[in-house]
């Protein structure tokens, strides 16, 4: 999602600013505060230290990237990075009266942030049920909805193996060491590298009750000034119809799609076909189609760098369909009605030079590299006896021609009568 956004940006001639964070401490095992720190979880598990286990999946995830074609961010912090200033922002936050301290941890006071539920739209009132009750850990919380911005080692937190110095106190907590919290990293980052207000911030939608509020509500009360002007979050990719999970088998890598003989690509082009606000269903049948869709795409671009020398038609359908193409992306990033618009100018009477023009144009915003893409090598020997299919055939000897394609089939290639002769291809 934040690719395309980025893409149609561009494409739009925007500059854009691209932060991609990486949370490697802080995000516990629920999106609230409760559980074990998810990089410690996973470190424990794999015998590493946490700094090592996220160097490790980083660098796999960045593997993945390249290899669905995403852009290169301008920036790519960890939060790790930036603890000096985490710690400034809660500082400034106690200091405003929107925190408070507990003996577990430093909370940020939700009732002090008028408008806590913009964004959700959830009922104040039912997120203040239970509280003093709600979070057993820590009694000493004054709502339910509070979140913790720094937690201290001490207490729950006494096996945490990633912790830092801090100026904060409490009556039992004297040298405040311990770790920050999730959604503080976010906000922390966020000012660092893009300042008080961004343009645009992206996640699942998941994230608006809590991750995302609590963002809205720490960045606010500690700048003064708004903290995003658009929130655009992506809707849940299921498998079929059902929740993606590990546990039943359907939680799939980028590595395990290549393991079954799919292009990385073909899964990027499967995400084309969906609207970010809608939910898509994955199935290994809906792959197959887009793997067919590609190679149509792949084999199209081909033919067209074949002809092109060849077709010296005029036509103004080009300006046509890119007023159509720029129309649908910037239509909340309609990719997939931007992705039909490609396929029905492919059918239309436009010359083999205008059409991949637009193609490789479009690319910019679809990222399939059909512009990278070139014929494989085909044998000689194969090459030559199609030349002589295409003289057979203007000397009707359609016997001969008919034995020549199937040495060629028996090869394992495709033959194809163009208007410019007999072809093979893989």
């Amino acid at each position: 999602m934040g690719d395309l956004v980025r893409r149609v940006l561009e494409y739009s001639g925007f500059t854009v600013h691209h932060v991609r964070n990486y949370t490697d401490v802080g995000h516990l095992t629920s999106d609230g505060d409760v559980g074990e720190d998810k990089m410690e979880k996973g470190a424990k598990r794999e015998g590493k230290t946490p700094d090592a286990i996220a160097r490790m999946y980083i660098s796999q995830f960045e593997d993945d990237t390249k290899k669905l074609h995403l852009l290169e961010p301008t920036e790519k912090p960890r939060a790790t990075e930036y603890i000096a200033e985490m710690i400034a922002l809660v500082l400034t936050l106690l200091e405003k009266g929107y925190a408070y301290t507990t003996d577990l941890a430093v909370y940020f006071d939700v009732t002090k942030f008028g408008t806590y539920t913009a964004l959700s739209h959830q009922q104040m009132d039912k997120l203040m049920e239970g509280a003093g009750k709600a979070d057993v850990q820590d009694p000493r919380k004054k709502h339910a909805a509070d979140f913790a911005l720094w937690f201290f080692k001490a207490g729950v937190h006494a096996s945490a193996i990633q912790y830092w110095p801090s100026p904060f106190q409490s009556l039992l907590v004297k040298d405040g060491v311990g770790f920050p919290g999730w959604h503080l990293e976010c906000s922390a980052m966020t000012k660092a590298l893009l300042g008080p207000t961004i343009d645009i911030h992206m996640g699942g939608v998941e994230h608006i009750p809590v991750h995302h509020t609590n963002e809205i509500a720490q960045s606010e009360a500690a700048n003064g000034v708004p903290f995003v002007h658009y929130w655009l979050h992506n809707e849940h990719l299921l498998v079929n119809d059902k929740k993606m999970a590990k546990s039943e088998g359907t939680g799939f890598s980028l590595s395990e799609i290549i393991s079954k003989g799919y292009d990385p690509l073909v899964l990027r082009y499967f995400f084309l076909q969906s609207h970010y606000r809608s939910k898509q269903n994955f199935t290994w049948e809906a792959l197959d189609g887009a793997k067919t869709a590609l190679s149509s795409l792949r084999d199209l671009v081909i033919t067209l760098k074949r002809d092109e020398m060849q077709d010296e038609r005029g036509s103004d359908g080009a300006r046509e369909y890119k007023a159509k193409f720029v129309d649908a992306i910037t239509d909340d990033f309609n990719i997939p009605q931007a992705l039909g618009i490609v396929w029905e100018m492919t059918k239309q009477d436009i010359s083999s030079s205008q059409k991949l023009s637009l193609l490789m144009e479009f690319d910019n915003v679809l990222g399939l590299g059909l512009g990278e893409w070139k014929e494989e090598a085909i044998p000689e020997e194969l090459v030559k006896k199609a030349s002589q299919i295409t003289f057979l055939r203007k000397e009707k000897k359609f016997v001969e021609a008919d034995a020549l394609r199937k040495e060629i089939t028996d090869s394992g290639f495709i033959v194809q009568d163009t208007p410019n002769g007999t072809v093979v291809k893989k």
